[in-house]
């Protein structure tokens, strides 16, 4: 079955940088769309990124547009989301999507 497990969260100060990370099993993980999501407690999920299949095209939602960049290394089935000048509204649980599917999720704290 689908397995998804993020990893790289943390405490951060704001304008600081993360990498989450996000390994994948049980599908054809280079033949499908990754995305991030990412969740505060009391509201949705919101849409953070996504990159095709063959890394062709990448999509960002505006609030993180210019400070995350999405990746994937199809190789190691691992998908990736290098953040750089985070806010503190960025704190929130990240979750790594593929279809209907997420994983666990991994908390990011942006606070001084």
């Amino acid at each position: 079955q689908v397995q998804l497990v993020e990893s790289g969260g943390g405490l951060v100060q704001p304008g600081g940088s993360l990498r989450l990370s996000c390994a994948a099993s049980g599908f054809a993980f280079s033949n499908n769309v990754m995305r991030w999501y990412r969740q505060i407690p009391g509201k949705e999920r919101e849409f953070v990124a996504s990159i095709s299949w063959n890394i062709g095209s990448t999509n960002y939602a505006d609030s993180v547009k210019g400070r995350f960049t999405i990746s994937r290394d199809n190789a190691k089935n691992t998908l990736y989301l290098q953040m750089n000048s985070l806010k503190p509204e960025d704190t929130a649980v990240y979750y790594c999507n593929v279809a209907g599917a997420f994983g666990q999720g991994t908390q990011v704290t942006v606070s001084s």
